[in-house]
């Protein structure tokens, strides 16, 4: 009786093994493997093209990137739901549906995560003429001048606008946006001084706080970064449960095969952890992370909740 249990139990265990190879299979059917994401030169697209040398070496399948704009999580979301297909994009994947009225996707129905790869710190840097250089500094003037100092932001609903009107609603100070088209031109515009301060990734700055042009009060970042040594969070600056950063990771249509969202975690993340290719990471400004599915879904459920609060407290539409 015994055996003839074992029997049965080996049967169904080989037959749950062979759907799953099969599955897998469909990553490896001779198909190249596309990953869309944004603008051809920005980060998202470097980093995408490094992801994509390690999967066609890992995978034995050419990997492509295929340059989408503004429109990438529109094409991932119809695309087929069979591992040939991956999204590679930033907070903006669950932002967007928060700042419209009607989006075009659903960021938890209509997306598989994969794994979050990369996180770009977030730094508040000021303009050296403002007589601040700390968060706590920055909070008093604020206090004492409420409505006076102003921040440049780029787009709305960006991670650094959203960054600020979290800060601000948080530490409870009246500071004025000054919008921009981009960090690009909200940088230039804090060096030559027309405005005080400013949420900015990290890589965008850099050299600036490393000459003096510009001042650094503290990182986003729920821990202290690496990337930053020395550079103390906002959270340990006075602003208790602070935290706002750029994340990235990959997905896939929702309704992947498990086996096969399984299969791309474990390679992707091999890949980021490989030697030398972390190391180019983190020149970039950007640290990488890595984990399960599981833990990227955990994370994008944080950022909608949290996020969320920010935008309907501070009344932030795409249109305003």
């Amino acid at each position: 009786m015994i055996a003839m249990r074992f029997l049965a139990w080996a049967f169904f265990a080989g037959s749950l093994a062979l759907g799953a190879d099969a599955a897998v299979a469909q990553i490896i059917s001779g198909k190249f493997i596309r990953i869309v994401t944004s603008e051809p030169g920005s980060t998202n697209d470097w980093s995408a093209r490094l992801i994509a040398q390690d999967l066609t070496r890992s995978l034995g399948q050419q990997t492509i990137v295929e340059n989408r704009g503004s429109l990438a999580v529109e094409y991932a979301v119809k695309a087929p739901p069979d591992g040939n297909t991956l999204l590679y994009y930033g907070n903006s994947v669950w932002l967007l549906p928060l700042l419209r009225e009607k989006a075009p996707y659903d960021p938890v129905k209509d997306l598989a995560p994969v794994a979050l790869t990369t996180i770009a710190p977030v730094v508040l840097v000021a303009h050296p003429s403002l007589p601040v250089k700390s968060v706590r500094e920055l909070i008093a003037l604020a206090k004492a001048r409420p409505g006076q100092l102003n921040y440049a932001a780029g787009t709305i609903g960006a991670s650094t606008h959203l960054a600020m009107e979290m800060f601000k609603s948080m530490a409870g100070v009246r500071l004025v946006r000054v919008p921009y088209k981009g960090t690009g031109p909200s940088v230039i515009a804090l060096l030559g001084g027309e405005v005080h301060m400013m949420f900015s990734p990290l890589g965008s700055v850099s050299t600036h706080i490393k000459s003096g042009k510009l001042r650094a009060l503290a990182i986003g970042n729920e821990q202290p970064s690496a990337l930053a040594p020395g550079l103390p969070t906002v959270a340990e600056s006075g602003v208790r449960g602070y935290e706002a950063s750029s994340i990235t990771g990959i997905f896939v249509p929702a309704n992947t095969p498990a086996a096969i969202v399984s299969r791309l975690n474990q390679e992707i993340v091999r890949g980021l952890t490989r030697t030398g290719v972390r190391e180019k990471f983190f020149d970039a400004g950007l640290e990488v992370i890595g984990g399960s599915p599981e833990d990227f879904a955990a994370k994008m459920k944080s950022e909608i909740t949290k996020w969320s609060k920010v935008i309907r407290e501070a009344g932030i539409r795409e249109d305003q």
